[in-house]
């Protein structure tokens, strides 16, 4: 079994729902709710209960990743022996707010553990070596992901790398229009199906800018399109969306190309930090 099949599946189910047809989604929904009659199940006895083809399960398999039904049987298995602790409890409302408080830190945590199963280590060299190599970076966002671009700058500039951000939708596609084949765009979406990063994209992809891109959802538009991908997960709770808890692993994700980058720039690095802490050391009583 490879390293990619030993990551959960049903992790794997969730980063792909969005995308899945009727069908699939059917599979989906058996899988999560009766994990049991997989691991117990041959092929055949769980498409005869689902009501569909052998096949079409096999299909399936394949399209989250797994070489066949006993591949996905096996990775199953092991998440129902060894369960993770379910944190994404519910809010109730006689709820004090210590139980909210554990809670929400309790979710914020299971979304960077499920980020870090699902982290591809060979995109994430790629994506910092394309910045190290870069003549300049730029951060794209919209909305929400447009604060993480706005960290991203915050934390890359100590680093001494020529990283740029913009807050308006207009200026990013000017912006993106003058990038070229020496330079990085980095595009954050949650759904990675959102307009105005597509059509950045498209920008970049016509000056044949390097594109890394930071999604949930393995088959968007963004993830598919973008020569380095970089996946995080959440689920949705009643008091949040998936969006706004996957906020927490997008930052998780962009502190740690920033410390890749700035070990990777060492004296070169360390200057910089200097630079900026002296500089800002005169805002300070």
């Amino acid at each position: 079994m490879t390293s990619t099949e030993t990551q959960h599946c049903l992790l794997r189910i969730k980063s792909h729902y969005p995308t899945l047809s009727d069908k699939e989604k059917k599979i989906a929904d058996y899988i999560i709710e009766k994990p049991q009659n997989i691991v117990h199940g041959t092929i055949n006895q769980v498409a005869d209960d689902i009501g569909i083809a052998d096949s079409t399960v096999f299909r399936f398999c394949k399209r989250i990743g797994f070489k066949g039904y006993q591949a996905m049987k096996i990775v199953l298995a092991s998440e129902i022996v060894a369960p993770m602790q379910d944190i994404h409890e519910k809010i109730q409302e006689n709820d004090d707010e210590k139980s909210i408080i554990e809670k929400v830190f309790h979710s914020n945590i299971k979304t960077l553990e499920d980020t870090l199963k699902v982290i591809d280590e060979h995109n994430f060299k790629s994506a910092v070596e394309a910045i190290l190599q870069a003549r300049k970076i730029e951060f794209f966002g919209s909305g929400g992901s447009n604060i993480i671009a706005q960290d991203a700058y915050h934390k890359l500039i100590r680093t001494g790398v020529p990283v740029f951000v913009q807050s308006d939708t207009h200026m990013q596609l000017m912006s993106a229009s003058q990038m070229t084949n020496e330079d990085v765009a980095v595009l954050i979406s949650h759904t990675g199906t959102t307009k105005d990063i597509l059509d950045i994209l498209e920008i970049t992809k016509e000056n044949g800018v390097k594109t890394i891109g930071i999604t949930s959802f393995a088959k968007s538009p963004l993830s598919e399109r973008v020569d380095t991908p970089l996946y995080t997960l959440s689920e949705e709770t009643d008091f949040r969306s998936e969006a706004l808890a996957s906020r927490i692993a997008q930052l998780c994700v962009i502190d740690a190309i920033y410390v890749n980058v700035l070990m990777a720039r060492k004296e070169l690095g360390k200057e910089s930090i200097k630079k900026v802490r002296n500089a800002i050391s005169t805002k300070r009583i």
